[in-house]
């Protein structure tokens, strides 16, 4: 029995998704698809509902009133007929006067429930008659309305004075009343329509109005270029939501910007720092091909380009990794010493007649930064040295507190004072026409993968002939 009982609560929670999807499917079918239509349909179902209310408690009003209005005419009556009702001696006596069918019209009249006197035209046992009678046998003041006759309202008052019960009852047809209650209602139910018309057409029309904004900047963001416009949504007067929005977008596009930038920036470099060993790869090719060569140097060929193909994976991977901003995250150390021998050994075959010399204390010198990173951050300044020396290229590496310095310095020209505020800024090169193949690239590389790793490059000026770049790095 429980597993049968467990079996059948799934299903009736599964019938109940699916009577309910098809409301869901229906109200989603019939919803407007445009924020304009949702917005009018909200007014339009909001006043409605606000007119239903009113109307229904104006017209309950009225009826009130109206009622209220018949029942003071009704009691005016009573009194006026009970002035005519002589209840001095032993029996109640009617007395006569001046427009008596005016007021014996629609009057009863009841001596402690006998009937002394009825309207000429109700029978003595008509309904209105009885309805009448109950009423003056409650005793005292009341009103009622009977329907036998269409509606009609009935009031009893009780002559003053009287010690034997004597009470007047009034009637009242209540058809002109209730028309003109009925009449209201028609005229508020019309007014309504009106009123939901109009609030409808008026909503559509503010809603599109304030919206206009809102079109005129889609229409802008399709033509406008993430990358080559400089136009923003911001530069025009707008309210103040549509200028938040519009500031937020413009954030959003400068940010689309910035990494279009970055994403061509590192195609820049990657290109750069491909090229050498590229090229190394292409020129032991070419020895390969140019003359048969014996067994030792085609191995020490295809050992020079497996070293520049693994250089060329290092270099992938170092800058991949600086993409997704994870350099400065990626754990290690490194030999500072090995690595910059073990470089220069790479660099020497590029420019046999200058010599590189590295100097530093020996395997105790540690740099907090992976042996991959380091190689991408001398490197570049390494090339460049290489690029302008004359004769010499020397690399110094020693601790300084809470870090390592290592020094690149050539005795090539120098960097020109003039073009020293752009030494760091990609694509920008001192003398384009030197003659050397360079695009720029390498010094800012270098001092964006240092700051990465917490450190920074710099250019010393110095007093001897050339140029020398310091690089700061923590130690490890």
């Amino acid at each position: 029995m429980k597993q049968r009982l467990a079996n059948k609560r799934p299903r009736t929670g599964a019938g109940a998704s699916s009577r309910a999807l098809p409301w869901r499917a229906l109200a989603s079918r019939w919803a407007p698809g445009t924020l304009r239509g949702r917005l009018s349909l909200v007014a339009l179902t909001t006043a409605a509902l606000l007119m239903v209310i009113l109307t229904v408690a104006f017209n309950t009003v009225v009826r009130l009133r109206l009622q209220h209005q018949a029942d003071d005419e009704l009691r005016t009556r009573a009194t006026a007929v009970a002035a005519t009702v002589d209840t001095g001696g032993a029996r109640v006596r009617l007395l006569e006067t001046p427009g008596e069918e005016l007021l014996d019209a629609n009057v009863w009249i009841y001596d402690s429930g006998r009937l002394l006197e009825k309207p000429p035209t109700a029978g003595a046992t008509g309904p209105l008659t009885r309805a009448a009678g109950a009423l003056a046998a409650r005793g005292g003041p009341g009103c009622l309305t009977s329907g036998a006759h269409g509606p009609v309202r009935l009031c009893a008052r009780p002559v003053p004075g009287d010690r034997t019960g004597a009470t007047v009852v009034t009637a009242l047809d209540l058809t002109p009343y209730r028309s003109s209650a009925d009449t209201l209602l028609l005229a508020s139910l019309a007014l309504d329509a009106v009123m939901l018309a109009c609030t409808y057409a008026l909503t559509r029309l503010a809603v599109g109005r304030a919206l206009r904004p809102v079109r005129t900047m889609t229409g802008q963001a399709t033509r406008w270029s993430a990358v080559a416009s400089e136009e923003r949504f911001g530069s025009a007067a707008r309210p103040d939501e549509l200028a938040r929005l519009g500031g937020s977008l413009d954030a959003l596009l400068d940010r689309i910007r910035a990494l279009l930038r970055h994403e061509r920036q590192l195609t820049r470099e990657l290109s750069h720092e491909l090229r050498n060993p590229l090229a190394r790869i292409t020129a032991e090719l070419d020895w390969l091909r140019s003359r048969p060569r014996s067994a030792d140097e085609t191995l020490a060929a295809h050992d020079a380009m497996a070293d520049a193909a693994l250089s060329m994976r290092t270099i992938c991977d170092t800058l991949l990794d600086d993409a997704r901003d994870s350099a400065a995250a990626v754990p290690g150390t490194g030999e500072v010493v090995s690595v910059l021998l073990r470089l220069a050994d790479r660099a020497a075959p590029a420019r046999p007649e200058v010599e590189i010399t590295v100097r530093g204390p020996g395997e105790g010198l540690v740099a907090g930064v992976p042996d991959a990173l380091l190689e991408r951050i001398v490197g570049p300044l390494l090339d460049n040295a290489l690029r302008y020396a004359r004769s010499r290229v020397e690399i110094r590496a020693a601790a300084r507190p809470g870090g390592v310095r290592v020094e690149v310095g050539d005795d090539g020209p120098g960097v020109p004072a003039s073009f020293a505020p752009q030494l760091f800024l990609p694509g920008r090169r001192a003398d384009p026409g030197d003659g050397h193949g360079g695009a720029g690239l390498g010094l800012p590389l270098a001092r964006r993968l240092a700051r990465s790793a917490g450190g920074e490059v710099r250019h010393e000026e110095a007093g001897a002939p050339g140029a020398t770049f310091v690089v700061g790095l923590p130690s490890g």
